[in-house]
């Protein structure tokens, strides 16, 4: 089976469920209505000014490139152009970061008046930026200055190859040799979570020519690491990995515990699945989301909550993001085939929005979920 990447169609999985497109469509359109124009305990998208808007992360009580770029990316999908552009212009006027070693990327976290908390960028935002500016440019077209999208888009991949090199200052985000995105620039091992082959492909194409080999190294690198960072039985990522797919236990006085089954890695399985659905270009991923739904479905049905070891050890600890786990679960039903891929999409379509202080992340995963398993996740050129 070739993915939409070559046939166009995007699975449509709700509908394969049972579910009416006209329920389907007001679902996806409600979701997101909800987290961008719902009541002040529900959204968390707020305009700045005449032009410009913001991702508040209501955990956090900050703005991240993370909560940026994902809602931009949301904008682009559901064709809602004012509002990514100003969410872009937000970005550029507070996060860009203009000179130095850091020039053309984007300070990964600012307070909601744009005041900068930090001064470096999280790899993760600059790749969903760039492939969300792509999209715009395809889907809108280029405009002028900051909304030239496309130019902006190869700007922002340019850094994040070539940094280190002559002319370059500063840590580029792949590691040249390896290819492989780095969890921060300055440290050399990696986010599970942050590989997203299928934008490294698209990159490959519309990233500067000179890059687009870089690209295309990427996408398969991203490709064969993902077998090592999954655990063989259970297929959990850790947060953090090393560059042979073990879970990073060291950096722990910096950055805390990640070598575990937690927040961010819920997000390796969603990517794993839409990797799948655009270019189904390796079939371990089919074997790897079979094996996350049966832990779940099967070891652990009663324990969705749980926090886990990539061996699927469970910890007295309780998951902070619940609902994006039931998200992600569904959202494995892009590449899985096995027994309990509808019932994960099931429990995911009875499972409302999250409400309260922690909505920011668990909404997000859901929204990404609604659109990839309704047929909407699509790619624009």
């Amino acid at each position: 089976m070739a993915g939409a990447y070559e046939t166009g169609v995007y699975r449509n999985i709700f509908k394969e469920c049972g579910y009416s497109e006209e329920e389907i469509e007001k679902r996806v359109k409600e979701t997101f209505e909800t987290i961008f124009y719902g009541s002040e305990e529900e959204r968390f998208y707020h305009e700045a000014g005449a032009d410009m808007g913001y991702m508040e992360d209501t955990g956090n009580h900050d703005v991240r490139t993370e909560g940026m770029s994902y809602g931009m990316m949301v904008c682009v999908q559901m064709n809602r152009k004012q509002e990514f552009d100003r969410l872009w212009k937000w970005v550029r006027t507070y996060m860009y970061i203009e000179d130095g070693p850091g020039k053309n990327y984007f300070v990964w976290s600012c307070a909601v008046d744009g005041t900068r908390n930090a001064d470096g960028p999280a790899p993760d935002g600059e790749e969903y930026f760039a492939m969300a500016l792509f999209f715009a440019s395809k889907r809108w077209g280029d405009g002028e200055g900051i909304f030239n999208y496309s130019s902006e888009a190869r700007a922002i991949l340019r850094e994040c190859v070539h940094k280190g090199e002559p002319g370059h200052p500063g840590e580029p985000m792949w590691n040249p040799e390896n290819h492989l995105i780095k969890f921060v620039t300055s440290f050399e091992f990696s986010d599970p979570s942050y590989h997203l082959p299928h934008f490294y492909e698209l990159f490959a194409l519309w990233a500067d020519p000179c890059d687009h080999e870089f690209w295309k190294k990427a996408a398969d690198a991203s490709r064969k690491y993902l077998h090592t960072a999954c655990h063989f039985r259970t297929g959990l990522s850790a947060e953090y990995a090393d560059y042979d797919g073990t879970p990073h236990a060291q950096h722990q006085e910096i950055f805390g515990r990640h070598d575990w089954y937690y927040s961010d890695a819920y997000r390796t399985i969603a990517n794993i699945g839409m990797d799948h659905l655009w270019f189904d270009a390796d079939p371990w991923q089919t074997e790897n989301a079979n094996k996350l739904q049966q832990f779940y479905c099967e070891e652990q049905a009663e324990h969705w909550d749980g926090v886990f070891l990539t061996d699927g050890t469970r910890l007295e600890e309780k998951a902070l993001h619940p609902t994006a786990i039931i998200a992600v679960n569904a959202q494995a039903s892009l590449a899985a085939d096995g027994p309990y891929a509808e019932e994960c999409v099931r429990r995911f379509w009875n499972t409302p929005l999250r409400t309260g202080e922690r909505r920011y992340y668990d909404n997000f995963l859901y929204l990404f979920a609604m659109l990839a398993l309704s047929g909407n996740y699509r790619i624009y050129r």
